[in-house]
């Protein structure tokens, strides 16, 4: 007989969407109605499903009064608040591709994203922690932000920015506006125009692009659909059995496909409500608004709950309307699992698998999955999407309980990184499977175990770091050879960034200019924690370098061997 491959199909008696995003929301909004779709704690505003859905389409039609049309990408470039999702919806109403740009980018990544993508319109808030977001654009498109003419911008795509919260310092720059002064010119617009934008629209058009750490030094831009979207929010919502009457508290950041997809979309296009605890994730705040506003349902990555659970105040808090939500984005600790059902009340908290490049979902576990289950594994494949797992030198499916590389197929998977054919066929092979590059093994009843990763990003408190990207950079300083990073263990974040580097000949490297110089040219989470100066790598016969061997000797040299041997989902 022969042997059973790592192979699931999840078919499910509910069909899928063929709707835009767009036409769903207009949808739950008439039918919720004043029922409360948005809490903006930091703001003190609270929206109601016809509120949020107006001011959607006003904003929507004021960016079709300042020239933007289907196909056009408006970029967003801030933290978490009420203005992210009516530009989220805004766009999608009219077919405009959200550009989400991470609110840690230093200018050199900054320029990147604009610049690969095309962005035409900018929407953005002054700054974020430290970082004046108008001096950085200066750099780049100095006659957006000044009078002078005889600047040659960077970005020339760029035509207008669109500032959330402005200050009275601003308002003499040139090609800005107000968030709400567009939403007033909405009001110059017909209706009907709009009406008519949404209705020629199709489901598999591009509204969306997330960039993700490029393992050639380049971020890639993930290009996903309306249908994408919303298919993937929908299953999200069922996993986390998610409904109307259900509140929940999203401390993610909204440019990740987590916060945005999982988060945000799979409540509003529910029906449920959005609680946003603060612009950026803080233990405290989070706490503070889950029982403020009687939260059932709490997201993050595993750090954000260890700081929930490890903060001087957590005893203080009412956790009793919780009962589920998600964790996920970097390996989960089974205690942590543990800790998190008994003390925060998640005891339907489910772990879910993905990539942004399946929209993100791939795999989930269940509330009705035993604990330890739930705390081992990552799930099964989520209704209508195909999982098998190959040996990655062959490609062929291997047998139950071998490791190979996880691959998926179906209706989530991207429509390609954009503009880079060369990048998206080396992703999806030419049957339509995306191969994620991360190690698993499947058992006799489909549930996915992660083992690893093919390649050596590095996931640090959920966000993706790939050394090379890192590497690139430190080969740009004058004093340094060669630079090698790679991942090792830590328990709060899940994976730190070391380290190691070779000198120019005659040249010392002091580490701590090096993070300096770093913290100028690279977002703040893929900065080293841990350097060290070496006069040479370990090396195999053939000449490749032993990144496993450096991660070892590290893990010894800092007494790491117990975080290591944390079992983890």
């Amino acid at each position: 007989m022969p042997e059973k491959l790592s192979y699931q199909h999840r078919p499910s008696a509910e069909p899928l969407l063929g709707r835009t995003l767009g036409e769903h929301f207009e949808l739950i909004a008439k039918q919720e109605g004043d029922k409360c779709a948005v809490v903006d704690k930091p703001r003190g505003l609270r929206l109601s499903y016809a509120e949020l859905n107006e001011k959607a389409n006003k904003f929507a039609r004021g960016l079709m009064k300042l020239g933007i049309v289907q196909g056009d990408r408006v970029g967003i470039w801030s933290t978490n608040n009420v203005e992210w999702i009516i530009t989220q919806l805004a766009t999608a109403k009219i077919g405009a591709i959200l550009v989400n740009i991470n609110p840690a980018y230093r200018v050199h990544e900054l320029e990147y994203a604009l610049l690969q993508s095309g962005v035409k319109l900018l929407v953005l808030i002054p700054g974020f922690k430290g970082d004046e977001y108008l001096e950085m654009l200066r750099q780049l498109a100095p006659e957006l932000i000044t009078e002078a003419k005889d600047h040659t911008t960077v970005c020339p795509d760029l035509k207008q920015l669109i500032l959330i919260d402005p200050k009275s310092e601003y308002s003499r720059i040139n090609n800005l506006l107000n968030f709400d002064v567009v939403c007033e010119l909405g009001d110059t617009v017909p209706p009907e125009d709009l009406v008519e934008v949404s209705e020629s629209l199709q489901f598999d058009d591009a509204i969306n692009i997330q960039y993700t750490s490029g393992t050639t030094g380049f971020p890639k831009g993930v290009t996903l659909s309306h249908h994408n979207l919303l298919n993937n929010s929908l299953y999200g919502a069922e996993a986390m059995g998610i409904n109307r009457d259900s509140r929940m508290c999203i401390p993610m950041p909204f440019y990740h496909c987590g916060g945005m997809v999982i988060g945000t979309l799979s409540t509003l296009c529910t029906g449920a409500q959005v609680v946003i605890p603060a612009p950026s994730f803080n233990p405290e705040k989070t706490m503070e608004a889950v029982q403020a506003e009687r939260c059932t349902h709490l997201i993050g990555v595993p750090t954000m709950f260890i700081e929930q659970l490890e903060h001087p105040r957590f005893s203080e808090f009412d956790f009793s309307s919780l009962r589920s939500g998600f964790m996920a984005g970097a390996p989960c600790p089974v205690e942590l699992m543990r800790q998190v059902q008994t003390k925060m009340n998640l005891t339907e908290l489910v772990i879910i698998y993905g990539q942004t490049e399946c929209s993100p979902i791939i795999t989930s576990t269940t509330a009705s999955d035993p604990l330890e289950l739930r705390a081992t594994s990552v799930g099964k494949v989520i209704p209508h999407l195909e999982i098998k797992i190959v040996d990655p030198e062959t490609g062929k499916t291997v047998a139950i309980g071998e490791q190979g590389e996880i691959c998926s197929r179906g209706y989530a998977v991207m429509l390609g990184y954009w503009m880079n054919e060369n990048a998206t066929k080396e992703s999806v092979d030419l049957s339509g499977w995306l191969h994620t590059g991360d190690l698993g093994k499947m058992d006799t009843s489909g549930y996915v175990h992660i083992t690893g990763r093919k390649k050596d990003m590095i996931i640090r408190g959920g966000e993706n770091i790939y050394p090379r990207e890192i590497e690139e950079v430190l080969h740009g300083h004058s004093a340094i050879a060669q630079a090698q990073v790679f991942g090792i263990p830590d328990k709060r974040l899940g994976e730190e960034v070391a380290c190691w580097l070779q000198a120019k000949t005659g040249v010392a490297v002091d580490t701590q200019d090096v993070k300096l110089w770093l913290k100028e040219r690279v977002a703040y989470f893929k900065i080293p924690t841990h350097f060290k100066v070496v006069q040479e790598f370990p090396m195999t016969v053939t000449g490749k370098v032993q990144k496993h061997m450096m991660r070892e000797m590290m893990i010894k040299e800092l007494g790491l061997e117990a975080v290591a041997n944390i079992e983890t989902a």
